[in-house]
């Protein structure tokens, strides 16, 4: 019976433990539970801003120059002097290289000579006809020989003059193809002219594009090739045409480069600015959460973050339009938001 009465005993005391434990571990959850709920969560923000913002239209394309000038030879004759390097800025017709000219110069005192004697004899002849001392036909014979040789002496001294190789177009030596001693002949490529200014962005633009692409319009230009730095320029030409094969326009950017850092061939991109809403209302892009083809932000009011539905309009770098949903004196959210439910406590890290 003692025994019985014993086993009775602990086993109230283990039940009572239990129960005890029971409670406490259901009072500490609570106030765990309580501390969370209450708890604010670290954001950044950012205020709305008014100011103006673009639509662009981007697309990228290899520069190219706008003039380019394969210089030939006029003349046959041995390169005795080269007075330009590639690299070096030449002016229209700045002598690039000179060719031996002392026969050409023998050749043209030889035809002035004949020229001369024949028109002494044209003089004589002309006072004879005068006198009807010759026919007339001996006299036209003897104009027609003077004019034929006067052409020879001309073409001896065009000779001369082509001697000297000039620039056609001012721009920069991009290519020699001649050296010193060479023997070159008539027509034969011997330098290559470019001309930097302006540098030319051709883009093929979809044909859905074309109407909001026009001449005039202002384009920024960003190269692979020089980092952190934005060119200006603008539409130069629009084609009327669509390629029917590739159902694209062409659109030609000139673009200013004082500096003389842009160079054909360079790839690069380019934004054609097609619209300007001025005084806009702007938020940073990073601001916005966009979920099942709808934008909303969080707007933060007595330290409690509001889950607001917006629409948004054109993109500009880092800051997005907001057509509707916010006020100029709205503050956002803009890192945090993942950890955020609506009327959340925020702690406001950053503004």
């Amino acid at each position: 019976m003692k025994t019985l009465i014993n086993w009775v005993v602990l086993g109230s005391l283990f039940c009572l433990s239990i129960t005890a434990s029971s409670c406490s571990s259901e009072s500490q959850s609570k106030n765990v539970s309580d501390e969370d709920s209450t708890s604010a969560i670290p954001v950044e923000i950012a205020k709305a801003t008014n100011g103006d913002i673009s639509a662009y239209y981007s697309s990228t394309a290899t520069l190219e120059a706008e003039n380019k000038s394969t210089v030939v030879s006029k003349v046959r004759g041995m390169v005795k002097e080269i007075r330009v390097e590639e690299g070096d800025f030449v002016n229209a017709d700045e002598v690039l290289a000179q060719l031996e000219d002392e026969q050409l110069e023998l050749e043209a005192e030889r035809a002035k000579a004949t020229m001369d004697r024949l028109q002494n004899e044209l003089n004589r002849k002309e006072e004879l006809f005068k006198k009807n001392l010759i026919s007339a036909q001996e006299f036209e014979n003897a104009k027609f020989e003077y004019q034929a040789q006067k052409s020879e002496y001309q073409l001896a001294q065009l000779k001369i003059k082509n001697s000297k190789i000039r620039a056609p177009i001012s721009g920069v030596v991009s290519d020699r193809l001649i050296k010193v001693g060479n023997m070159i002949n008539t027509d034969q490529e011997v330098f290559e002219i470019t001309d930097f200014d302006p540098i030319l962005a051709v883009l093929k633009v979809p044909e859905h594009e074309m109407s909001k692409i026009q001449k005039g319009q202002q384009a920024l230009l960003q190269v692979d090739a020089i980092k952190n730095e934005s060119f200006e320029g603008k539409v130069l030409r629009v084609s009327p045409t669509v390629d029917p094969q590739t159902g694209t326009f062409e659109v030609t950017v000139s673009i200013k480069d004082e500096s003389k850092q842009l160079k054909p061939g360079m790839f690069g991109r380019v934004r054609i600015v097609y619209d300007t809403h001025q005084n806009a209302l702007m938020i940073p892009k990073n601001a916005v959460i966009e979920e099942d083809g709808m934008s909303s932000v969080y707007v933060i009011k007595n330290n409690l973050a509001h889950r607001r539905t917006i629409n948004t309009g054109y993109s500009n770098g880092d800051n997005i339009e907001v057509l509707d949903g916010l006020a100029p004196s709205d503050t956002v959210v803009t890192i945090g938001q993942s950890s955020l439910q609506d009327s959340a406590l925020v702690d406001i890290v950053s503004l």
